[in-house]
């Protein structure tokens, strides 16, 4: 009688996997390698905003590219560890602050008066962060990031120096756990081709 009243106890309910960005895979410049002959200028990353998304929201999402791929669906046992933005723009800050120091929209700092380059502001929206399924076994991490290089003008105002959207996919297993390592390396990839970016205009 008691075992069947134990096998009556309702169990308890399943526990989200969190995933997250994983271990960076980002490459140091040698130590030993020559300073550059001016210091770089100090970059302001903005607050990265996903407008597309809910604020603070965990969900992973996915599509199902050939059923409905308007519809955004998310997976009921798996979440994000923070809300996408917030993971974005971490990764960002340690794969832009290789080349040049970055700050926050909160640091109020202002170039040397013997420099005259301006302290450019780097806007960053995530416009598209889930996973892609073209068949019941086959998905890719779909990433779209819109960036807006804003300089601080002396009289006229900020200007825009630059824009850009970039676009990332990477293959990944059919499943919660392919579609985060996936998402992990299209992250990378588009700091990277960022990094490149702001290159070209000095930054």
């Amino acid at each position: 009688l008691a075992l069947a009243a134990c096998s009556g106890l309702p169990t308890a309910p399943t526990q989200p996997v969190r995933y997250d960005l994983g271990m960076t895979d980002l490459v140091v410049p040698l130590a030993n390698a020559a300073a550059p002959s001016v210091a770089p200028v100090p970059l302001v990353l903005a607050e990265v905003q996903a407008p597309g998304l809910p604020e603070g929201l965990t969900a992973m999402f996915y599509r199902l590219n050939y059923s409905d791929s308007q519809q955004l669906r998310a997976y009921q046992n798996a979440r994000w560890s923070l809300p996408p933005a917030q993971m974005v723009e971490q990764r960002l800050r340690m794969r832009l602050g290789l080349e040049r120091p970055v700050l926050s929209g909160k640091d109020n700092v202002r170039a040397v008066l013997a420099d005259k380059r301006s302290i450019a502001q780097l806007r960053v929206t995530v416009d598209e962060f889930s996973q892609v399924f073209d068949s019941a076994s086959s998905s890719r991490a779909l990433l779209r990031l819109s960036a807006s290089l804003i300089g601080a003008g002396e009289s006229a105002g900020n200007q825009l120096l630059g824009q850009k959207v970039f676009t990332v996919e990477v293959p990944a297993a059919a499943d919660a756990a392919g579609g985060a390592q996936a998402m992990a390396r299209a992250v990378d990839e588009a700091a990277a081709q960022l990094s490149r970016w702001l290159q070209g205009y000095g930054r």
